[in-house]
């Protein structure tokens, strides 16, 4: 098991499909992903409410591409626990968002599994 330091963020996140857009008309995206069946559109969830459902980031620990077994160490204990989850990886890491009402489970999974989680950026 790849036990890894998370951070859980401090900011709450949207997720949007756009199903006509090759590019959001906004620049207040975190990330996009393109696919045949449209856009994924991921953004940071306004502090105030509104929007959606939100959820929150665990962010990992940077760790490269060349690391195995990173990405499942974490959402397979989430998934075992019946918790969604949505991913963006980077070149160094990945952001694993939970619902926002899974939040405290998740952490609590994560922290049986091994993990440390800590809050804030």
């Amino acid at each position: 098991m790849s036990a890894q330091k998370l951070r859980l963020l401090d900011s709450f996140f949207t997720l949007a499909h756009e199903p006509h857009s090759s590019f959001p008309d906004d620049d207040e995206w975190v990330a996009l992903v393109r696919a045949p069946e449209g856009l994924t559109v991921l953004r940071e969830a306004s502090p105030f409410g509104g929007g959606g459902d939100r959820w929150a980031g665990f962010y990992g620990d940077p760790h490269g591409l060349g690391k195995p077994g990173m990405l499942a160490a974490i959402v397979g204990p989430l998934a075992e626990a019946g918790i969604a989850v949505f991913v963006a990886s980077t070149f160094h890491a990945d952001l694993v968002l939970v619902p926002e009402d899974s939040v405290e489970s998740a952490a609590d999974v994560l922290t049986d599994a091994g993990h440390t989680v800590t809050r804030g950026r």
